[in-house]
């Protein structure tokens, strides 16, 4: 079956008046030319100033002119196409497209106790054949679902998490950087025939470092799309007004939209709103805060003028368990992003910040995503759903629409129906054992895990994944990132028989 987005059909929500965008376009302007961008990496500097830019590289800074802004979000495509490995899951992103991605988490959590903990390799695994099973999950973050797993030596987290997603999913990847990590990661999708997209992360305020800019050129090179972001926190690493942290987040993430589009003219790139405000009690991220939300429709209400792609992360609740907190500030995130205008939306898997992920949490997360998609489609307004002939048939009580054929053709079209929330009556729950939607989700986890055969690489593709693995295993023991022991101990986890997949 072809993976199937969300089509939005109606207008975006806008909260800005006409003047208001222009006033914050001009503000990321003025920026962009007048503070400008520290830029750690001597090629990008030279290519900039090739380019009008005005570099001073004594200090690493580059002040980039309108001019070259305006040209390069003209240039940058309104929509690009990513191949996965399997055709059929093949994405087009941006337009009205709507896609759901499957965020990333540190650790797993302990059902128990609620406290997180390292995932083992079979945990991974696991949770990438259930989202590649999940209808609504459309495409795999950057090191999601976990940051490496049990054994693996840090330098090597990003390319196993890699590698178990190639292994048991055929839908679409973004992948991260970490110590030329890229250079492997490219060869993968090289070998297995696919697209993957950058993750391009800048360093707020206004910092592009080496490591990024090299990963840039690599992929852009590659012909590979670039997904660029921030990461920003409003009050702490950007000003604590939405509207200035929205100029501050702009200013950076078109920064490295420039610097794609330099490197490669037309190459896709899509643009994220990673913004919190900062909590001020304790220091961290307000995820999940109804600041964010703002920032996200706002941000997306530029961009679409703009016509570029949009990504947003609304997958990061505050909450430490999937409970009442964590679905509201989940689903409030993600009804606005899609409303606002959002292309792909991060949302599957987290249960706190960047900190822990769970199968189960991406499972609630497919029903919350389904329903998100559902309104985003909007309603069906033709002769035949007017109804107004059947109305005529019906007419008053006694008159009812259960056994009429236009309901049983319309009634599936029309609802969305989640797979793991009680939806049944007082008696009905009282008699089945008092199910949560907890239940129904580790109901659904067992099913999949036991039915869902993810289709595998082939025996060479396999081969040669794990080639590279090994290439870049010993790159990093050459470089001194992996210690003797913990080479030691990453060897004893792969001499499982079932290895690479247990």
């Amino acid at each position: 079956m072809a993976l199937k987005g969300f089509r939005r059909n109606f207008k975006p929500l806008e909260i800005l008046t006409e003047e208001e965008v222009e006033a914050i376009h001009k503000g990321t302007l003025e920026v962009l030319w007048t503070t400008g961008i520290r830029m750690e990496h001597e090629r990008a500097l030279k290519l900039l100033e090739r380019n009008g830019c005005e570099p001073d590289y004594d200090e690493m800074r580059v002040r980039i002119p309108p001019a070259l802004v305006e040209e390069c979000l003209r240039q940058a495509p309104s929509s690009f196409h990513t191949k996965a490995r399997d055709s059929r899951n093949s994405l087009m992103i941006g337009g009205n497209n709507l896609y759901f991605v499957l965020a990333p988490g540190l650790q797993t959590i302990d059902l128990d106790t609620w406290e997180p903990r390292v995932a083992t390799r079979r945990e991974n695994y696991d949770f990438v054949k259930v989202c590649d099973a999940l209808p609504t999950v459309h495409l795999f973050d950057s090191y999601s679902p976990y940051f490496g797993f049990e054994g693996v030596p840090p330098c090597m987290a990003m390319l196993e998490s890699l590698a178990a997603r190639m292994r048991n999913s055929t839908k679409c990847q973004w992948v991260g950087f970490s110590n030329d990590s890229e250079i492997f990661a490219i060869e993968m999708a090289r070998t297995l025939g696919v697209d993957i997209a950058l993750t391009f992360t800048l360093a707020p305020p206004l910092t592009v470092y080496r490591d990024a800019a090299e990963a840039a050129f690599r992929f852009a090179e590659a012909q590979y799309p670039i997904r660029v972001l921030s990461g920003q926190v409003m009050g702490g690493t950007a000003p604590a007004t939405i509207a200035g942290g929205i100029i501050t987040n702009n200013a950076e993430v078109i920064a490295g939209l420039v610097l794609a589009e330099l490197i490669k003219p037309g190459i896709g790139v899509i643009v994220k709103d990673f913004s919190s405000p900062l909590n001020m009690n304790t220091g961290s991220p307000a995820f999940g805060s109804i600041g964010a939300c703002l920032h996200n429709a706002a941000s997306n209400q530029i961009f679409r003028k703009y016509g570029v792609p949009i990504d947003d992360c609304t997958c990061y609740p505050n909450s430490k368990k999937p409970d009442y907190q964590c679905g509201y500030e989940k689903a409030l995130r993600a009804l606005v992003a899609g409303l606002s205008g959002a292309n792909t939306l991060l949302l599957h898997g987290s249960v706190h910040g960047e900190l822990t992920d769970h199968p189960l949490q991406a499972i609630l997360d497919d029903d919350l995503a389904g329903m998100i998609g559902r309104f985003i489609e909007g309603i069906t307004v033709n002769d035949e759903t007017l109804a107004i002939d059947l109305i005529e048939e019906v007419g008053p009580i006694p008159g009812h629409f259960l056994n009429k054929a236009h309901t049983r053709k319309w009634w599936k079209r029309e609802q969305f129906v989640p797979r793991a929330a009680d939806r049944l009556t007082y008696p009905e729950w009282l008699k089945s054992g008092k199910k949560s939607c907890l239940d129904y989700a580790r109901e659904r986890m067992a099913e999949i895990l036991a039915t869902h055969k993810p289709t595998p690489l082939t025996p060479g593709q396999e081969e040669d994944i794990e080639r590279i693995l090994e290439q870049a295993r010993k790159y990093y023991k050459e470089k001194g990132l992996i210690s003797d022991e913990e080479m030691a101990t990453y060897r004893e986890s792969m001499k499982s028989p079932n290895y690479p997949y247990e």
